[in-house]
């Protein structure tokens, strides 16, 4: 167990130090302000505080730690070795930056709160972040920084037999449209037909037909696939369905239909099974409730996991309706457009909520690649390079990957072509050394 002697212990300071400590090193902390019980414990233990006390371990702190509320921050990054850091520490402290301070600014998305330019959905967008403006989005930075926490305390405690973690897949498929041309109704389906040869679609009329009239697959119905590959990998998928009502944003088919039941319940015998929530569900609790209550109907368990419309948060109200509904997983922290690492960490960690001062139940799944984001790079190969070193980034601090797909991506549809191979590549990379 590290002992950490601190001046004062906060909800933001256990918070941060759980993460690090537990979450990534696997490490039990506990926290003292008593120098007596600092001095007589035998085994791993550190200072985090203004002054050392002695010759201990000795990191720093940054006031971030001690503080209520949200202030503008001056922050300066820096080179440090193989990555960056903020919150300088001076000459004294055993790391040149104090991770803790910099670790819960990107864990507690303090930014998110601070004025910033939001995407026509509303969005906090990867180019409004810290990380992108100084180029460490691309690398798991808070887990780096606890590794780096981890070799010092190799250095000052070589007889403790630290523990190590493996890195870990945790693969989401969206399921925001079930199928292309089926199961529309007869409206949407006329609607459609006039539209395909209103923009002289032939060929899309035509497969639409061969779809209708049983001929041939719906092209969005990729399930039988993702299912044999969900039997050949020991670790579950995390796959989330729409069951909105239909409208502008949202517009899959209606979940009073026989067979879209029997193809939730289905895919809940092999996959976990959650919620994408509709894109009203985001403001208004009542209807995320009632998505809640109609999946727990569907498939007689509670709902554990969540995934809003869009990728859109509204921090802190979003998070505080999963909370009050007892929901207990989020898949939403992410960017749509940009591989990387939003929260800064490729471990999944406790939403902190900033104005109450207080770790909350909600655990966030933080994902690292939409396969929109793929698609900027032209050729299967650049796109295959990219993931390659994202997965690298990850295996280096044996974190854990979580990508998210939609079940159109692995269509025979001409702007997915390849994706079945890529989504094969990140399943291997489990059964890679």
């Amino acid at each position: 167990m590290l002992l950490v002697y601190t001046h004062k212990i906060t909800p933001r300071l256990t918070y941060t130090f759980k993460h690090i400590c537990k979450r990534i090193l696997d490490l039990d902390v506990k926290f003292t302000s008593k120098v007596e019980d600092f001095i007589a414990h035998d085994s791993l233990k550190m200072s985090y505080t203004k002054q050392p006390l002695s010759n201990e371990l000795f990191i720093r702190s940054h006031n971030l730690l001690f503080e209520h509320g949200i202030s503008d921050l001056d922050i300066s990054v820096q080179p440090w070795e193989n990555t960056k850091g903020f919150f300088s520490t001076g000459e004294r402290s055993d790391l040149p930056f104090d991770i803790f301070a910099a670790s819960f600014y990107l864990l507690s998305r303090y930014e998110e709160y601070l004025p910033h330019v939001k995407d026509d959905f509303g969005r906090f967008t990867a180019k409004e972040s810290l990380a992108y403006k100084h180029r460490f989005l691309s690398q798991p930075v808070v887990d780096v920084w606890a590794y780096k926490l981890c070799d010092v305390l190799r250095d000052r405690f070589p007889e403790f037999d630290f523990p190590n973690r493996s890195y870990k897949i945790q693969p989401v498929i969206d399921v925001p449209t079930t199928f292309y041309f089926r199961k529309k109704g007869l409206l949407r389906t006329i609607g459609g037909t006039f539209g395909d040869v209103g923009r002289l679609k032939f060929k899309q009329l035509y497969h639409r037909y061969s779809v209708l009239m049983g001929f041939k697959r719906d092209p969005y119905d990729t399930f039988k696939w993702i299912i044999n590959k969900q039997k050949h990998c020991d670790f579950k998928f995390m796959i989330l369905f729409l069951i909105g009502d239909y409208s502008t944003y949202d517009k899959n088919i209606s979940v009073n239909k026989k067979e879209f039941v029997s193809l939730i319940k289905s895919v809940a015998d092999y996959s976990n099974v959650g919620l994408k929530a509709s894109y009203f569900a985001l403001d208004d609790i009542s209807i995320l409730k009632k998505e809640k209550l109609k999946m727990e109907a569907i498939t007689n368990r509670d709902l554990q996991a969540v995934r809003h419309s869009f990728s859109k948060l509204n921090l802190p109200q979003s998070y505080r309706n999963l909370i009050e509904l007892e929901i207990h997983q989020d898949y939403t922290m992410g960017y749509i457009d940009t591989l990387g690492f939003r929260a800064g960490t490729c471990t999944p960690f406790q939403f902190y909520d900033l104005d109450y001062e207080v770790q909350t139940p909600l655990q966030i799944n933080p994902y690292h690649c939409l396969d929109f984001a793929l698609l900027k790079y032209q050729s299967e190969l650049d796109k295959k390079e990219h993931l390659q070193k994202l997965i690298k980034e990850i295996k280096e601090v044996n974190g854990t990957f979580t990508p998210v797909f939609h079940n159109y991506t692995f269509s025979n549809l001409d702007r997915w072509n390849g994706f079945r191979s890529l989504f094969t590549l990140i399943l291997e990379s489990a059964d890679e050394g």
